[in-house]
């Protein structure tokens, strides 16, 4: 196991003094074509305004007052997701409907502005107030508290995944509901987009899979270990694995600290990488981070082992950011991290090799560029002129 206890972020950066975030390593350059779609990766969902707390020595507890060592604030919701895909560099297209608060403007200027998010599928709502999500990290977990208002018609429809027919795009990543469908996800599907999937926690209880009627459409599913063992009834999570196999072409489980687990039906491989040890500051986002860093390497079309240990390590440098989707690594950082690990002595070589693809991917050496926003205590400030 590859251990890296240092942070590669390069701190806060407020909007508007660094300009957009530019990746500097376009991951699908061998694999691009002309008349390729215009974007490569389309999502669409609820953006929410994050603020989150760090360093809290425990839980909140009843009557009494908790100071916190750290607060961020970012888009959260499906814009960690997005923001994740754009910084390892895909042509990323989100669909969301914005509150016309201060906060749904400072959420569509961080992604489109800041991270180069193409927002032509989104709107902002008049009269309806962005989501907002208290999350509060300590020892490695997080509680979180959200509000917000029903939104009215027109935000439900782009919520909902409106337009009907979404642009054209290599991939798509949904998030599945039990029991009910999305029609873009079909729409999407014939049109040759390949979908990745996720779940939520199932609040009914069924945990039937015959609910996840949109999984049919789907290329990949990637639950985590215990939504897979639930679903499958299977008693542990690798033969979770195989059985959703019977369901979708590609089953990734996530197995927290023990790294992943993946088996490709239709080549018969199976892979499993461990976890990176590194200390966490905040997990916020971290799921959506694997899903993007997975969503890359196979639409690049590397080996299944790479594309698990490339998700593993972007979750990874996540979590020792602020906040959800600023927490997001780029891929100076993720060179950072493959000159800083080559350097230890102590490393295992064996370890070392897991993530030897990464030579060919990332600068030799640091390049000058601007460096990744990050969440910061508030987005109060006026901008810089």
């Amino acid at each position: 196991m590859i251990a890296s206890n240092a942070s590669t972020g390069k701190g806060p950066s407020h909007f508007g003094e660094t300009g957009p975030c530019q990746a500097r390593v376009d991951p699908l350059a061998a694999v691009r074509e002309p008349g390729d779609p215009p974007c490569d990766v389309y999502l669409t969902g609820t953006v929410f305004l994050d603020i989150v707390f760090t360093g809290l020595g425990s839980a909140p507890v009843r009557g009494t007052e908790s100071w916190a060592r750290g607060m961020g604030s970012s888009p959260g919701g499906v814009a960690n997701m997005a923001t994740a895909l754009a910084r390892l560099g895909l042509r990323t297209s989100l669909a969301a409907a914005f509150g016309d608060d201060h906060y749904g403007e400072y959420c569509w200027d961080a992604l489109e502005q800041g991270e180069g998010i193409d927002l032509s599928p989104s709107r902002s709502v008049p009269g309806w107030h962005s989501p907002v999500t208290v999350s509060m990290a300590y020892e490695g977990e997080r509680t979180m508290v959200s509000h917000g208002h029903e939104p009215p018609p027109e935000a439900a429809l782009i919520q909902e995944g409106a337009p009907n027919c979404p642009p054209r795009a290599r991939a798509a990543v949904a998030s599945l509901e039990p029991g009910r469908r999305a029609p873009w996800i079909a729409g999407a599907a014939s049109h040759g987009t390949r979908i990745f999937a996720d779940v939520g926690w199932d609040e009914t209880g069924a945990w039937d899979l015959a609910g996840l009627a949109d999984l049919e459409h789907c290329e990949a599913f990637l639950p985590n270990a215990e939504e897979a063992m639930r679903y499958t009834g299977a008693g542990c999570p690798r033969e979770a694995a195989h059985a959703l196999t019977e369901h979708v072409p590609l089953a990734v489980v996530t197995l927290g600290a023990e790294g992943a687990y993946a088996v490709d039906r239709r080549t018969g491989e199976t892979a499993e990488v461990p976890a990176i040890e590194v200390e966490a500051l905040d997990p916020t986002g971290a799921g959506d981070v694997f899903v993007a860093g997975f969503v890359t390497g196979t639409l690049a079309g590397w080996p299944l082992a790479d594309r698990l240990a490339f998700a593993g390590l972007t979750a990874a440098l996540s979590v020792q950011e602020f906040g959800g989707s600023l927490s997001a690594p780029g891929w100076s950082e993720i060179g950072a991290w493959w000159r800083k690990v080559q350097s230890l002595d102590s490393q295992d070589p064996a370890a070392l090799r897991r993530y030897a693809f990464l030579a060919a991917l990332v600068p030799e050496e640091e390049a000058p560029g601007w460096p990744l926003r990050r969440a910061v205590p508030t987005i109060g400030f006026g901008r810089s002129a």
